[in-house]
């Protein structure tokens, strides 16, 4: 072990043995070929191909991608540093979850989809009319991803790599982001939903292996408890409790006025926040609403509920297992002790998770580990960088040119996410000098000020016709299953729309030569006469036997919830 410059402790470079570098660069090779597979799964050269992947998904990707998203490197060493903090009460905001994607999947994207539309700023525009709410929205939503999705992601994502490797955190993080960058513009949501699922995989195996070795190592689930309330460092500080582990640690419910996490707060506040979360972000929204049909949406979202399950088992117990075992590091309160263990005064729990692979993980296993934090921080990445190119080049850019032709639009929506990926690089100085005592409290305090409102003029929009004057298919009560349009409507030709084709028409060839071997890999063609059919974008009917084995595994889906939550209330 070493000590870096802010006095926390990392692998030195003759720890991180060839077992692990091999592991890495496994999974970087399987990463980048999973992308160029994925672009071949649809077309790439239509605005529905490259930004909803071609309404072609099944459930298994998009049930994968769902949990991917919102895994993101931030929630992975947030939910093991609160945990270590507080214990299990955390897990509410990943449980919570399993009720909201069933009402995402049953009652919102049917009428987003009936609507027709491919970003949420675009149906609240077709909903209440005008279009000052859909710039505003639209510009809001950006603002978020990049200040605060990009930021937690990259901060906790160089904070592991800082602790477990001493990496240099600009090469690591340029890394991560050039692959990224590259099969999410070559391949659009298709390439994102396809390599989510991969790290999905690469997650779950990663995290089942932690969580085993950290049970072996203090004898058994049954001691969690009891070694976890023991975990008191070396160094408090006098006629303070602070440096208690919470006597309450193994409860879920917990007091509505002395409780951290009251139980009033867990039942309503985080419904508010998950419907914003689930029902209205652009990110989570865009994967449903790339199902072949609704079945496949709703098959999706019950995938993505039992797979948030999982953390509680897999991340935030792991996280009480380390401070329990390294009580003095993870679990410090002695502001001058917390900056000579991770450089911050205001506590070290962040440090839980990446401690863990530090000092339980054998070589070669800590290369997959390492893998795990990077699937996590690149399949987020990923999903910004793609709902972000979205909403500018559908809702900001066809409001600046009312005439723009598809190539036009796919080749705005390619530069908006090379624009992100610089902005992210320009990021990381400000990220380095970042701390935050727990990174997941810091991401819900921000989401708190903004999800009500937001939630509260969607819910209004989907359930209340009286809102404004009627719109046919924009709410619930009002669906149609007439089939209608086909494609995502562009403008009629004008003048300008025709200059701007002869402008890029130049710049469409030479993209098409730098990606004439992905074309010529996987066999497509980008002729008129190759192109796909049009598919529907507005039809929410489904297959009766379908419809009901969805709704049966919805209902064993909300038991299974209810149990876990009487067990552990």
């Amino acid at each position: 072990m070493e000590v870096n410059r802010t006095g926390g402790y990392y692998l030195s470079a003759q720890s991180f043995s060839i077992s692990d570098i091999i592991v890495i660069a496994a999974y970087f090779v399987l990463n980048v070929f999973v992308g160029i597979w994925s672009t071949c799964r649809v077309s790439r050269n239509t605005l529905s191909g490259y930004f909803l992947a071609g309404r072609n998904m099944a459930w298994w990707p998009i049930g994968a991608s769902l949990f991917a998203s919102s895994e993101g490197s931030g929630l992975f060493i947030g939910l093991a540093g609160t945990g270590a903090a507080g214990g299990i009460a955390v897990a509410g905001f990943e449980w919570n979850a399993t009720y909201v994607l069933l009402v995402l999947a049953w009652i919102f994207v049917p009428v987003y989809v009936s609507s027709g539309i491919v970003t949420m700023p675009e149906y609240l525009q077709k909903r209440f009319g005008g279009e000052r709410i859909r710039m505003y929205l639209s510009a809001l939503s950006l603002l978020l991803s990049v200040f605060t999705k990009i930021s937690t992601d990259l901060y906790s994502g160089a904070l592991f790599v800082q602790v477990c490797l001493g990496w240099n955190l600009y090469l690591s993080t340029v890394l991560m982001l050039v692959v990224t960058a590259l099969y999410t513009i070559a391949g659009g949501l298709a390439a994102v939903i396809y390599t989510d699922t991969l790290q999905t995989v690469v997650m779950i195996i990663g995290t089942v292996i932690l969580t085993i070795a950290a049970f072996n190592k203090i004898g058994g689930y049954h001691n969690l408890e009891s070694v976890y309330l023991k975990a008191v460092p070396s160094k408090i500080i006098p006629n303070t409790t602070c440096h208690l582990p919470r006597a309450d640690a193994m409860h879920l419910f917990r007091d509505p006025v002395t409780g951290d996490l009251p139980w009033t707060g867990m039942i309503f506040g985080l419904s508010i926040l998950a419907t914003w979360y689930w029902c209205t972000d652009q990110v989570i929204v865009q994967r449903s609403l790339s199902a072949k049909n609704l079945s496949h949406a709703k098959g999706g979202s019950i995938l993505a509920s039992y797979l948030k399950m999982l953390p509680m088992i897999f991340i935030i117990m792991p996280g009480m297992i380390s401070r329990a075992l390294y009580p003095d590091s993870v679990g410090c309160v002695d502001p001058e002790e917390c900056v000579k263990v991770c450089g911050t005064e205001v506590g070290c729990s962040n440090i839980a998770f990446p401690k863990l692979v530090i000092e339980l993980m054998p070589d070669g296993l800590r290369g997959l580990m390492i893998a795990v934090i990077m699937a996590a921080l690149m399949s987020s990445l990923t999903s910004i960088f793609n709902s972000s190119s979205t909403l500018f080049t559908m809702d900001i850019w066809r409001k600046i040119r009312k005439d723009a032709s598809e190539r036009e639009l796919l080749l705005v929506g390619r530069i908006v996410t090379v624009i992100l990926v610089a902005v992210s690089l320009v990021w990381i100085p400000i990220l380095q000098s970042a701390n935050s005592g727990q990174l997941f409290n810091y991401i819900q305090s921000v989401t708190s000020y903004l999800a009500p409102p937001v939630t509260a003029v969607f819910v209004l929009a989907v359930f209340w016709k009286r809102t404004n004057e009627p719109m046919k298919n924009v709410t619930w009560w009002t669906l149609s299953r007439e089939r209608r349009q086909t494609d995502i409507p562009l403008q009629k030709t004008s003048p300008e729309r025709h200059a701007w084709d002869n402008k890029t028409e130049g710049a469409e060839e030479m993209t098409q030569q730098k990606w004439s071997w992905i074309n010529l890999f996987c066999s497509v063609k980008t002729s008129k006469d190759n192109m796909p059919a049009p598919i529907n974008l507005t039809d929410i009917n489904e297959n009766p036997f379908w419809s009901r084995v969805c709704c049966i595994n919805a209902i064993i889906l909300m038991c299974v919830n209810i149990f876990l939550y009487a067990y552990f209330a």
